[in-house]
């Protein structure tokens, strides 16, 4: 269950498997995470965060070295199904602050962008 809990940043403790957009845009606000996106390149085509590291999900095992680790990383796709694969293979592969965006960049345009696109 993505968490929405009032705050304004992961602290040092465990982090959740996912966060929901409100969450998200709190951690994004405060500069408080990286965003990786897991979908295909004709879907970024659509819609994208600016600032995201694009590694399609099947490129993922072969480009882990390019995924930032420097604070939380929230993984993005379309509906947050392809995310929450990538989480799993993150944080069994030594990314453990890897977080799943629950719903997608689907629910962060009906929740909180209404200007993004949504397909």
């Amino acid at each position: 269950m993505p968490s929405d809990a009032a705050g304004a940043a992961p602290g040092s403790g465990p982090l959740p498997f996912a966060v929901g957009a409100a969450e998200l845009a709190r951690w994004r606000a405060a500069g408080a995470c990286r965003l990786l996106d897991v979908r295909e390149a004709w879907e970024l085509d659509i819609c994208r965060f600016a600032e995201a590291r694009h590694i399609p999900l099947e490129e993922l095992p072969a480009r882990l070295d390019e995924v930032p680790n420097d604070r939380p990383v929230v993984v993005v796709c379309h509906h947050g199904v392809r995310s929450a694969q990538a989480v799993g293979f993150l944080r069994r592969s030594g990314v453990p602050r890897a977080v799943n965006l629950a719903g997608g960049i689907d629910a962060w345009a009906r929740a909180v962008d209404a200007a993004m696109a949504v397909y």
